[in-house]
């Protein structure tokens, strides 16, 4: 039977170990883009309110319009744009540029994620020793 290094038992958590990153894109210094934007650009896109997209996220209205507006302001053009409420109801939508901003930074996630996924293995993190 093989000797198990010193200091390394059965229950060691080694075989556990995975690489984890996070990633946002800024500006300036101030944050533009992070996972948890794109999750409300999405909740937009999907739900055309802002409300309704900071309610699924569980996020106060006033919260979620900070960020947007954050976003629009750091953005060439807005990637959000809203309309008054009125008899046929208010709403969000994104524009293309919001739309591009989700799928750029979904894109720069799925790399990050694979490049930890790769660095994890390479490093033998999830193979007990």
């Amino acid at each position: 039977m093989k000797k198990r290094p010193r200091g390394i038992n059965k229950r060691s958590p080694v075989s556990g170990y995975r690489c984890h990153g996070r990633i946002w894109v800024e500006k300036e210094g101030r944050t533009f883009l992070g996972y948890g934007r794109v999750i409300l650009l999405e909740n937009i896109r999907d739900l055309g309110s802002i409300s309704k997209a900071a309610k699924a996220m569980k996020m106060s209205y006033k919260h979620a319009w900070d960020l947007i507006n954050s976003m629009n302001n750091q953005a060439a053009t807005p990637l959000v744009i809203t309309s008054k409420g009125g008899k046929g109801g208010g709403g969000a939508r994104l524009t293309e540029a919001g739309q591009k901003a989700v799928t750029e930074f979904k894109d720069l996630y799925e790399r990050l994620s694979t490049f930890m996924k790769e660095e994890t293995e390479k490093r033998n993190y999830s193979r007990s020793p």
